[in-house]
């Protein structure tokens, strides 16, 4: 048998560990030695450990974990079980490091305030353009919910737009309207301009984008995870010069570069009108 030190060092765990597993009956020790008082462990007591520790990690209370090893759960349960958690924290993972961008990507925005100055809008008018377009619906205008529902769609739409023969005339480009107008889910428009006509490609919606008779514009460099200093200018010049916004920015990709987005070229076209 093992003193309780080398049993601690053997399961990797803290003999203050052990020590409370005892006091509530979880793990007690093989036996214990009536004068010293000295626990003592046996090897085969680790497989006990082992899925004390395990089902622990799960994030089950040391009772809960207690109702299920004394009811023997086999090891094909066990596993079952932490690949059910492994799953569960890859997708927090996913979940804390979006927000992580999000958060990066506001705190350099506030770092930029002021450098972007309202002189780089310009008001004109956008004539209409055909385009060849996919949709999809994100849960909200918010850029961590637009970025991973629009990127795979431009990619889809190019494959089956080769598959029918049809080849791009122009730049890519996004827009976006609301699904429900008390809502926040926003149909997804990710499209690019053909000369083509609708039943050219079966699987593809082509259509005629319609003009914009006055829409403030901006050129925004660099990533659109970072576009919101550009976003938030435009705003300004179209508040200080009395506009109102009529939907949402369309977004034209000038100079789209998926392998290094930090040198993209966008055109954000927003529609406005004075009351």
């Amino acid at each position: 048998m093992f003193t309780i030190g080398d049993f601690a060092r053997l399961g990797r765990v803290s003999v203050r560990m052990l020590r409370h597993y005892d006091s509530i009956g979880l793990l007690p020790p093989a036996s214990v030695d009536p004068h010293t008082g000295y626990r003592f462990y046996r090897a085969d007591q680790l497989r006990r450990l082992n899925r004390v520790i395990a089902l622990k990690e799960l994030g089950l209370t040391l009772e809960q974990v207690r109702a299920i090893v004394d009811d023997a759960v086999d090891v094909v349960e066990l596993r079952g079980m932490l690949r059910l958690r492994r799953s569960q924290l890859a997708e927090q993972l996913a979940v804390d490091t979006a927000r992580l961008t999000a958060v990066e990507a506001r705190l350099r925005m506030i770092e930029s305030e002021g450098r972007m100055t309202t002189q780089d809008v310009v008001l004109k008018e956008i004539a209409p353009v055909r385009v060849a377009e996919l949709t999809a619906v994100a849960p909200s205008y918010q850029g961590e919910d637009i970025g991973p529902v629009i990127q795979p769609l431009y990619p889809e739409l190019f494959r089956r737009l080769a598959a029918a023969g049809i080849s791009p005339t122009g730049p890519s480009i996004a827009w976006y309207e609301p699904v429900d107008p008390g809502g926040d889910a926003v149909v997804v428009h990710a499209g690019v301009l053909v000369d083509a006509e609708p039943s050219a490609a079966p699987d593809v919606t082509v259509r005629d984008l319609p003009q914009l008779r006055t829409a403030a514009t901006i050129i925004h460099h660099g990533a659109m995870d970072d576009v919101e200093p550009s976003m938030q200018a435009l705003a300004r010049w179209i508040e200080e010069n009395g506009y109102c916004t009529d939907g949402f920015a369309r977004e034209v990709y000038l100079d789209y570069c998926p392998d290094t987005p930090e040198k993209g070229v966008t055109e954000l076209q927003v529609a406005v009108y004075r009351d």
